[in-house]
């Protein structure tokens, strides 16, 4: 299995431009449905995502295109990584069968009646605890769901094509299992009919388009933030002798990214609405409010998991016996409600503002509770200063095991959401100099740069 790890190196053979100008404009910008306008394909590049996927189609002659999946709001290339399913029909002869992307959610949100909704596979897949789960009475594996939600975004015509898929530097979770990981993607790879996959961080996709403009050698850190983790590269790109050669001096990774920076403006804004700061009675005891209720807000679908009658009858009985019984009741009506989703997309649109000002409104009205207030940027980015230090460790650590300083970066190439945020951009450019900072498209540089080194491997 192919894989690029640290310490690894890469050449691509050699072209008469490092990336051709159709290449640059194709990436992401032209919307088309599927890759029609790739005519002699030869490599797929997939970033399957903790929050979101994206396919990268490549041919020889160093093209990109970005699949594009039709949705009932236009066109994405974002696929949602997410899957719905459901019983279609009246029994004796009712079907489970299943919906995927955005598809899912929409569904998920609209649709009263048994379903299950199930994303963020991801973060389960280096789980040794997470193996399976039974859905309409049929056993499913992970690699069994990964692989319906790779089959649906992955052409059948082309899956005989070389696929490289990314993977990231750290896999989510408290104790990781990265050889299970590799070996349940795999597996589902082969379960979505890829008989073949290789694998390669997804910071060194990110880069790797790059890469390929340089027309001299640098050595660049690669910052890749995701939904679920934050993946860092130095690598050593030398475009010489007409051949790009990529050397992989380090790799670090930290489970923070833009789900952190979310699950931080909820625990502040709106969880001390919703009891977290407050007490109930019991025995004559005063006991604080358990916390496992509010962390579930750090993935807005984990509420759902709340919604069994065991958790819903003692949270009823917690209302009961609160110092501010209304609280707890707002609390059980957006788990009641299935609102984690309008919930998040609050926060999401709150982040998004506070990236192009210094503060922006925060509105949510729901379940009994009315917030409308303005938040500071100043405000945020204190609630994620301990986030961000976390960064910048890992930061050090990629370079510690480079052996390389700040001055020996030559560019900083960013790509995902997180980029934007303002403190995390101040991050590298107070370390490295804003002169230095480079910037991928937020979606699909990872898919882009992967189809890239799929398509160089063959030629």
């Amino acid at each position: 299995m192919f894989f690029v790890g640290e310490k690894e190196s890469f050449a691509c053979p050699a072209r008469a431009t490092p990336v051709s100008a159709r290449s640059l404009a194709v990436v992401g910008r032209r919307p088309t449905r599927g890759f029609l306008l790739l005519k002699n394909p030869t490599a797929i590049g997939v970033d399957f995502g903790t929050t979101n996927s994206v396919v990268a189609l490549a041919d020889a002659s160093g093209d990109v295109l970005v699949r594009r999946f039709d949705t009932p709001n236009g066109s994405v290339d974002a696929y949602r990584s997410a899957l719905l399913f459901f019983r279609e029909g009246r029994p004796p002869r009712a079907q489970v069968t299943h919906v995927s992307g955005p598809a899912a959610l929409d569904r998920a949100l609209d649709v009263h009646g048994e379903h299950r909704f199930l994303q963020s596979l991801k973060t389960y897949v280096s789980s040794p605890v997470f193996s399976d789960t039974r859905l309409f009475g049929k056993k499913f594996l992970i690699e069994d769901l990964i692989g319906v939600f790779l089959a649906d975004i992955l052409p059948a015509e082309l899956r005989g094509l070389p696929i490289v898929s990314g993977r990231p530097v750290v896999f989510a979770g408290e104790r990781p299992d990265e050889a299970l990981a590799l070996e349940r993607l795999s597996a589902a790879y082969r379960n979505a009919g890829v008989e073949k996959v290789d694998f390669a961080y997804e910071p060194f996709g990110a880069a790797y388009t790059y890469g390929r403009t340089l027309t001299r050698p640098e050595t660049v850190l690669v910052a890749d933030f995701g939904g679920g983790t934050s993946d860092f590269s130095v690598m050593r790109f030398d475009p010489g002798g007409g051949t790009l050669k990529a050397d992989a001096l380090s790799h670090a990774g930290v489970g923070i990214a833009g789900d952190t920076f979310d699950f931080r403006l909820i625990d502040n804004l709106v969880s001390p609405r919703l009891g977290r700061n407050s007490a109930y009675r019991s025995f004559q005891k005063r006991l604080p409010m358990p916390a496992r209720y509010y962390a579930a807000f750090a993935q807005w679908h984990k509420l759902s998991l709340l919604k069994s009658a065991d958790t819903m009858a003692e949270l009823r009985r917690l209302a009961k016996d609160a110092e501010n019984p209304e609280e707890i009741e707002s609390l059980i009506e957006i788990i009641d409600h299935d609102l984690g989703y309008e919930l998040y997309l609050a926060v999401s649109r709150l982040k998004a503002e506070l990236s192009a000002r210094e503060a922006a409104p925060f509105r949510f009205s729901a379940a009994g509770l009315e917030i409308d207030e303005v938040v500071a940027r100043q405000s945020f980015e204190d609630w994620i200063a301990e986030d961000v230090a976390s960064l910048e460790a890992t930061i050090d650590l990629a370079l510690q095991r480079a052996g390389a300083g700040a001055d020996d970066i030559d560019a900083v190439f960013m790509t995902g959401g997180t980029s934007y945020v303002p403190a995390v951009r101040q991050l590298f450019a107070g370390r490295f100099g804003a002169q230095k900072l480079r910037f991928g498209d937020a979606f699909s540089s990872v898919a882009a740069g992967l189809a890239l080194v799929a398509a160089d491997r063959v030629r």
